[in-house]
């Protein structure tokens, strides 16, 4: 997957872990950015500013230098790679949130209920 975010960083193949994309950074930190995490992330994208935007990407290589092994994962319930312990996983929310940037949820989800 092209992520012109992370274009700069170095890429890492796992062959296990074919659908996500990997990153290394300089100092040897390895993040993971799920499919649907990167989805998240641009929808961000198109809601945001751009400075607003940069302040996540910027936050995004932060915590993985911070805790040096990363999967952003789509959601906790069903992550989609398999790493060792000394991995943490962290949705779109765990860095948006503390930079104080929200998406309104303007959808008015079901009328049928079960």
């Amino acid at each position: 997957m092209n992520q012109v975010e992370f274009s700069s960083l170095k890429q890492i193949k796992d062959e296990a872990n074919p659908f996500a994309s990997v990153y290394q950074l300089d100092d040897g930190a390895i993040f993971y950015i799920e499919p649907i995490f990167y989805t998240h992330l641009q929808g961000f994208k198109e809601r945001v500013t751009p400075e607003e935007y940069q302040k996540i990407i910027d936050r995004i290589i932060e915590v993985s230098k911070k805790n040096r092994h990363v999967v952003f994962v789509g959601t906790f319930d069903f992550p989609q790679t398999e790493v060792d312990d000394s991995y943490i996983f962290l949705e779109i929310t765990d860095i948006t949130d503390p930079l104080q940037i929200f998406v309104e949820d303007k959808s008015r989800g079901s009328d049928y209920g079960d």
